[in-house]
Parts: C-alpha cells; sequence; structure tokens
C-alpha cells in the first residue's frame, strides 16, 4: 500500500552545518519538529535568542558561528540528543509503518488524496493563516502525516500573511503585514519534470500570470504553496497571492482562481494523479473548472456540464461555517470577464454556469456562490458538527439535493497538548502522544493518572501562562506609555491563585466577545471576591473591515482599564498559535458563548478539554455533541429565543449563575491535601471526552471511511 508522495524540490539555501550536524537541515525543512517539543528544545539550546526571535529553526542554524559549532561538538548530551533525534526523525519519514492507514488493507485507497484549502494554520512562523479553518487545515495536514495516509495539499503563499494586531492605548485594533521571506521559511521550490523551478501559468484577462510553487513538508505531507510575487509578472499582478483574505473583490477573485486552477496545474507539473479531490470550504471552487476544462480538450464535443458532473464524481467538499459572509460570492460580470478564455473553450454559455453557481435566490443577476455550485456538484459534502450538520442540510439540501453529511472536526493532540500534562499522560499509558494513536484503546490507562500529579501538571502550564502572559503584557503597555509603577505590577498580574476563564477567537460579532460584561457590575463582584479571586483572559483579531468586531475589541480593552475590572481582566494582542497554546493549557476553564446555531465547530474548547480544561459554553457547535453533564457546564438549552436582546440577557444571567453557584464554588472546595477533588473530576471527564472524540486522529478515520473511500471507488452521492 503505497503511503508517500514524492515531491522533488531543488535543494534548499546552503546552512553550511558541521558534517556531524547536516542532517539538522533536513529536519529544519520538515516542520515534524513544529509538533515534536523535543526538536524544540533542541534547536533552542543552539541558540536561546535566535529561537525565541525567530522561533523557527532555518534562522536559527544559518545564524550560528563557527566558534558555537565548535562549542556544540565537544558537548556529548548535545551529541546524544541531536543523534536521537534524527533517529526518531528518520524513523517517522522511513516507510510510515507506525501510521494506521497501513494497517488495514481494505482501506487502501488508489490514489492520493489532493486538499485544496485557502489558509493553512501550521506554526505561528509561518503567517498564512488568520483563525479556525487555517489551523484545522494544518491539524488535518499533521494526522494524516501521522496516519501515512497518501495526502497532499494545495493552497496559497502570502507573503504579506495576515495581519499582525496591535491595540492602543484607546483600545483600537491597528492593522500592520508581516513581511515573510520563503528563503528563511521552511520551504522549498518544487522541481518540474525537466529539472527546473516548476512554474505555472494561469489565464487572466488579457495575460497569463505565473505563479512559482514552494513545498513545505508537514512531516510525510507535502503541502504546495503558489506564489505570484515573482519577476516574470506583471507589477500588478506580484501581489495577488499577498495578503490573506485581501478586502478588494477583483483581488481575491484572482487569488480564488490562483488556489483553483493554477492548484491544478500545479498537481499536474508534479505528475500527482489524485484519487480524490478534497475542496475545504469553497474558496478552491474553480479548480472544478479547470478539471471540466482538461476533460473537454481530452474529449472533443464533450458538453461542458457533462464534464462538471464527472469531475463532480471524484470530489468532497467540506464546508465550515453557517454565517453567510463565509461563503464566497462573485458578482457575474467579473466571473465572466476572467473565464472568458474558459467559455470560449469549453463552449459553455455563461449564463448556464451561472445557474449552477445560483444560491437561494430567484434575482436574475444573482452573483456566483462557490458554495452552491460545489454542493451541485460534489460526490459527499461534509460539515464540521452534528448541529452543523443538520443546519447545513436545511440551508442547502434544496440545492445540493441530498442531506448534508457531519464529521465533527478535531484536534491534533500532539500539537495542542501542553508538556507537563503530555508527560503525565506518558506516564499513565506508556506510550507517547506525540503523534497520533490508532484508536481510543491505550487511553483507558488514563484511569491511573493520580490527582495530585494531574493537578500538579496543571499547575505547571498555569505557571507557564502567567510567565508568558505578563511579559506579553509588559511590552505592550510599555508600547502605551504606562509608567514604571504599572509595568512592575504587570510583572505579577496574574494571581496564581485566581481561577482564570480564558476566551480567544477571532471576533466576530455572533461570537458575542463582550457578553461576560453585560452586567459590569454583576461581574467586578465576581472577579473582586476576596476569598474566590477570578480572572479573565481575552484574545482574538477582528478582520480589518469588521469594524462592528473592532469595536467590540475596543469596549473590553476599556473596561480592562476601568477602575471596576483592572487587574482581573487583561487582553492579549496579536492572537497566534502560540497564545492559543498557552491559554488553552493554562488557563482553568474555557468559555465559549456564540449566539446559536452560528458556531460551526469551534475547536479552541476541544483543545483546553485535552489539557483537561472544562468548558463553559453554549449548547452550539462541538459543544452541543461534546457536553455530557459532567465535563463542563452548558449555558441555557437547545431553544434559542426569537429576540437577539433577550437572548443575550438571558444567557449572560445563566453564564453569571454558573459562575456564582457552581463552577467557582466547586474550583476552590478544597481538601486536607489542599487539592479540589471536585474539580478534579471535572477536568478527568473532559480530557475523556475529548482526547480521541475530539481529535484530528478519530476526525481523520471518518473522512477516510465516509469521504475519501466512497468517492474514490465512484459512490454515488448520498440521497435523502
Amino acid at each position: 500500500m503505497s503511503t508517500s508522495i514524492r515531491v522533488p524540490t531543488l535543494p534548499a539555501h546552503d546552512l553550511a552545518l558541521p558534517p556531524a550536524f547536516e542532517g539538522l537541515a533536513d529536519i529544519a525543512y520538515n516542520l515534524w519538529w513544529s509538533w515534536t517539543p523535543r526538536a524544540s528544545q533542541l534547536f533552542a539550546r543552539i541558540d536561546s535568542a535566535a529561537w525565541a526571535r525567530h522561533r523557527n529553526p532555518i534562522p536559527v542554524l544559518r545564524g550560528v558561528d563557527t566558534a558555537r559549532w565548535v562549542d556544540l561538538a565537544a558537548d556529548e548530551d548535545f551529541n546524544v540528543d541531536v543523534s536521537r533525534l534524527l533517529d526518531e526523525f528518520n524513523r517517522y519519514l522511513a516507510n510510515g509503518s507506525g501510521g494506521w492507514y497501513r494497517s488495514n488493507e481494505d482501506r487502501a485507497l488508489p490514489g492520493p488524496v489532493a486538499y485544496f484549502c485557502a489558509e493553512y494554520g501550521i506554526h505561528e512562523s509561518m503567517q498564512i493563516y488568520s483563525g479556525g479553518l487555517g489551523v484545522l487545515a494544518g491539524d488535518h495536514l499533521k494526522s494524516a502525516s501521522d496516519a501515512s495516509l497518501p495526502f497532499i495539499g494545495v493552497g496559497l503563499l502570502y507573503r504579506r500573511g495576515y495581519f499582525r494586531q496591535q491595540i492602543d492605548a484607546d483600545g483600537h485594533q491597528e492593522h500592520s503585514q508581516p513581511d515573510l521571506d520563503p528563503a528563511s521559511l521552511p520551504l522549498r521550490r518544487a522541481r518540474g519534470a525537466d529539472g527546473l523551478p516548476l512554474m505555472v501559468s494561469v489565464e487572466m484577462p488579457g495575460r497569463a500570470v505565473q505563479a512559482a510553487v514552494w513545498v513545505a513538508h508537514v512531516g510525510r505531507v507535502p503541502l504546495l504553496l503558489l506564489d505570484t510575487d515573482v519577476p516574470v509578472n506583471d507589477p500588478s499582478d506580484r501581489p495577488i497571492t499577498h495578503i490573506l483574505y485581501v478586502r478588494g473583490r477583483e483581488m481575491r477573485l484572482c487569488q480564488e482562481i490562483m488556489l483553483g486552477v493554477g492548484g491544478v496545474r500545479a498537481l499536474r507539473g508534479l505528475g500527482v494523479e489524485p484519487a480524490v479531490w478534497h475542496l475545504n470550504e469553497g474558496h478552491s471552487a474553480f479548480m472544478l473548472l479547470e478539471r471540466a476544462r482538461e476533460l473537454v480538450h481530452a474529449e472533443p464535443g464533450l458538453a461542458a456540464e457533462e464534464a462538471l458532473r464527472r469531475v463532480g464524481r471524484t470530489s468532497a467538499f467540506t464546508i465550515h461555517t453557517p454565517v453567510p459572509a463565509g461563503n464566497e460570492v462573485f458578482e457575474r460580470a467579473l466571473v465572466a470577464r476572467d473565464f472568458a478564455a474558459w467559455f470560449a473553450e469549453t463552449g459553455m454559455a455563461p449564463g448556464a454556469l451561472f445557474e449552477l453557481g445560483r444560491g437561494h435566490t430567484d434575482d436574475p443577476e444573482a452573483p456566483f456562490d462557490m458554495t452552491a455550485f460545489v454542493l451541485r456538484h460534489a460526490a459527499r459534502a461534509n460539515a464540521v458538527s452534528q448541529l452543523h450538520g443538520r443546519t447545513a442540510t436545511e440551508t442547502w439540501q434544496s440545492v445540493a439535493g441530498h442531506p448534508i453529511d457531519a464529521i465533527t472536526n478535531g484536534v491534533h493532540v500532539g500539537t495542542w497538548l501542553g508538556r507537563p500534562i503530555r508527560r503525565v499522560y506518558r506516564q499513565a499509558i506508556g506510550t507517547s502522544l506525540n503523534n497520533d494513536l490508532d484508536g481510543p484503546e491505550p487511553l483507558e490507562g488514563l484511569e491511573n493518572i493520580d490527582d495530585a500529579e494531574l493537578w500538579a501538571a496543571h499547575l505547571q502550564q498555569k505557571r507557564e501562562l502567567k510567565e508568558f502572559m505578563e511579559g506579553r503584557l509588559e511590552r505592550q503597555f510599555a508600547r502605551h506609555g504606562e509608567s514604571p509603577t504599572t509595568l512592575r505590577e504587570v510583572r505579577d498580574a496574574l494571581d496564581p491563585d485566581a481561577l482564570v476563564i480564558g476566551f480567544a477567537r477571532r471576533f466576530a460579532t455572533y461570537k458575542r466577545a463582550d457578553l461576560l460584561f453585560r452586567d459590569e457590575a454583576r461581574l467586578a463582584a465576581i472577579l473582586h471576591h476576596a476569598d474566590r479571586p477570578v480572572q479573565v483572559i481575552i484574545a482574538g483579531k477582528a478582520h480589518p473591515a469588521d469594524r462592528p468586531g473592532q469595536r467590540v475589541i475596543q469596549r473590553i480593552f476599556g473596561l480592562s482599564r476601568d477602575d471596576q475590572l483592572q487587574g482581573r481582566v487583561f487582553v492579549l494582542e496579536d492572537y497566534d498559535i502560540r497564545i492559543a497554546k498557552f491559554l488553552v493549557g493554562g488557563v482553568d476553564i474555557w468559555l465559549n458563548n456564540p449566539r446559536r446555531p452560528m458556531e460551526a465547530s469551534g475547536t479552541s474548547g476541544m483543545k483546553a478539554a485535552i489539557n483537561g480544561i472544562p468548558s463553559v459554553s453554549i449548547l452550539d457547535g462541538w459543544w452541543d455533541e461534546g457536553y455530557d453533564g459532567v465535563n463542563g457546564w452548558a449555558i441555557g438549552d437547545r431553544e434559542p429565543d426569537g429576540d437577539e436582546e433577550a437572548q443575550d440577557d438571558a444567557d449572560a444571567a445563566e453564564l453569571y449563575r454558573l459562575l456564582e453557584e457552581e463552577i467557582i464554588p466547586r474550583f476552590f472546595e478544597r481538601d486536607a491535601d489542599g487539592l479540589p477533588r471536585a474539580w478534579l473530576e471535572t477536568m478527568r471527564a473532559a480530557v475523556n471526552a475529548s482526547l480521541w472524540q475530539f481529535s484530528t486522529a478519530r476526525m481523520l478515520t471518518e473522512y477516510v471511511d465516509r469521504l475519501y473511500l466512497p468517492v474514490a471507488r465512484g459512490a454515488e452521492p448520498v440521497t435523502a
């Protein structure tokens, strides 16, 4: 059973490492290090200051001078650790024998899965992601690697990334774009059949736009990233792939043409023949047009409608949001202009294509709806939680012609487990959770964890959060011009004895980040209780075009600096994967309060749960199926009020009641040994309910069995 896809690449920039350490370059150019703590620790030992600055082994290795290499060569412990790490890395890559996919011949796919997504969140040093969709895609790739699944990702290389966030002294969100240098990232140029750097060409009105193809290796999985910032392009075309989720609609259309059409051509240029084409959200919908064009070219006289039907047979589609703004649409005139050559080559009338892309509207000039277009063609479609599946079916069944299946999201355990908790789990079950397990059976040993050990590991992660958060706040407030006295106070901002509530996500208004602040006086009384102190940490970004979301940030930041809540509420700026890791591992309870049923899944609570952090959440997304009555708390019920203001009042009141009457008393109840036994029961329940059921290991088995294999074997779409 073939499990690996070999993508030829050109040699990377010479790191000029001593012969004894040359193998470190192979690790540096494979993002396996991003979920392998021993690798990160080793690179930090080489140059701790450079690692703290870059969090990326390539600039670390590039900056080491000869004298430092001499010192390291004389360090026996370092040499042993390098040897062990290289052995682990090489065994991981060698044949994939440890992955569950190889263990069952009945699951054999006739070819690889090609996974198209607009963003990938693999590590904070590669800022080509904005939030949940990208992080889920990154976790999907990592689990595909752990499983030894034949898999290849396709995306865009955003050299200006997603915006960096600063919050000024008045709470305004400020935006700046990073400047990513491919030479300093774990990227290599793909090599074409002619041995030269692979380039793909995509027709745009009046010209052809070229894209370089970069390869990021994510363990055993190659990720292709297309880059239009190349000298051969006109200066006006080079920025096409610069900014993730660029605001301009014409530029966004160019991006999605490059992703869909250019992505197919990149795979063709590498000789990759997918058995399944997985569209993760609708941004890559134009992939179907390109594949249909190929069929029409190969079979002259074939109708474009039939070609689209055929390519749909090998296509799978995942919807990630019930929010209308999350479903991409483009004006007909733009699509007609940019696909004029496609219409001419396939013989399809523009009006016929636009009808295939019609959403829920009778408007004769309705925009081209990417979600509707893909749903009319894909052999299989799924939502990302059970509740989302029901919501998506209500919304889209009339378009798709069949119910929308549900495969609940998960998280890559090896990425999101804190190190202290990871060590406790390993001692209990006798195996590492660095890579995915092939089933839940080994986790039965978790019942052997001693309460004192679990609590000690949690407190260690809480101390790590404290140190990280206080450093970030000190720099943040120094930029605001706060006094030295205030900066000194920040160094001891997090009370180690307090119950710490964590809330972090994209600041879309339906996520109701300010619900906790609905009754400021009542909240202040909760937070300032003399014997049962509570603190709140909040992080998140609002899209640069989302003014209402930015106003929510401004309000919460202002309240955090108000006398009533100062020192009890903290807002961390520039939310990213690194901040998320500290938060989901170090707070005491995770808060999520979207407006039901607007949260399709929400994986942040899963990340907290695998670390033993219970949730208090609206019964929406994953929590609607994940809540079992003992692993956390539910805010309200499953019957929303039609009046949003009344619903917000009711949900806020219930949240306050849960905190006052159930959560806070349970947390502060200690036995003679100083242990919160009842709270530890809740922590254990959170772990038991999530560590397998809400992992990408479980999720991927469902994708293989319910999406990939049926699509590869020619199954017809699910019918009502």
